[in-house]
């Protein structure tokens, strides 16, 4: 005798999935009650927006009665990056063109695609106009782990502070604060307190390194980046980078 098998009814349904995602997407999940999941997912194989995944926690658990889900591009949130050359600079750097080519090339060494200046007022421009217009309010500025250093680029010449415990890395990694590479903790910015150039104290245009010349610059454990110091122009100091206007981040970590 051969048993013969039956197909019974078919069961409930399961439980649906998670929704699906687009690379460059970040997710965020809301399965039961007064229990978030988040999924931040993005081309570049990292948890690239902390700060993003944090805001949309905060606005989902006002409400954790419901099943909420949201489905957002993480490029939808502008960020400026500042950072440091990998070494410290002379006064005299080929001029402010010089400055922003190095800006430019170690950003593009580690895969940034934003257009970097350098952090210095020149001849023809003022520090404070580097960033462009419809971006000095509402994006904030952050280092290169996308930690918030100022919530806007107008903030720096307000006299305020970097925030307290993030610090401000170079394009190779490198804490400016604590790494061997910078004995000085001094900056390079050639400005008045409001970002305006100082043409009597920087370095002749950024083309000079000699003794006998001087450059306004900062000590960078003040966490105020325009404090006013005269410094000798052969001196070697920190030079930071600025995101003068935001892109969306290509790099890879």
């Amino acid at each position: 005798i051969t048993a013969i098998s039956i197909p019974g009814p078919p069961g409930p349904p399961g439980a649906p999935g998670l929704p699906g995602h687009s690379s460059g997407d970040v997710v965020f999940f809301l399965p039961l009650l007064h229990n978030v999941q988040i999924y931040c997912v993005d081309n570049f194989d990292n948890q690239k927006n902390p700060l993003l995944c944090c805001f949309l926690k905060n606005l989902v658990s006002q409400n954790p009665l419901n099943l909420c889900e949201y489905s957002l591009r993480c490029d939808l949130f502008p960020q400026l990056h500042l950072i440091a050359l990998n070494s410290p600079q002379k006064g005299g750097m080929r001029g402010i063109s010089g400055a922003d080519f190095l800006c430019f090339s170690q950003a593009q060494a580690i895969g940034m695609k934003g257009t970097f200046r350098a952090f210095l007022s020149s001849k023809l421009e003022d520090l404070n106009s580097i960033v462009y217009n419809s971006n000095r309010e509402n994006v904030p500025i952050v280092n290169l782990k996308d930690e918030v250093l100022f919530d806007n680029w107008n903030r720096i010449f307000s006299d305020s502070r970097m925030r307290d415990n993030v610090s401000i890395y170079s394009f190779d990694g490198k804490d400016v604060l604590q790494d061997d590479t910078w004995p000085e903790k001094m900056m390079w910015h050639g400005s008045t307190s409001r970002g305006q150039r100082n043409v009597d104290n920087y370095c002749e245009a950024w083309r000079v390194g000699e003794r006998a010349l001087t450059g306004m610059a900062s000590p960078l454990q003040s966490r105020n980046l325009l404090q006013q110091s005269s410094s000798s122009c052969s001196s070697s100091y920190i030079v930071l980078c600025v995101e003068n206007s935001y892109i969306h981040d290509n790099r890879q970590r």
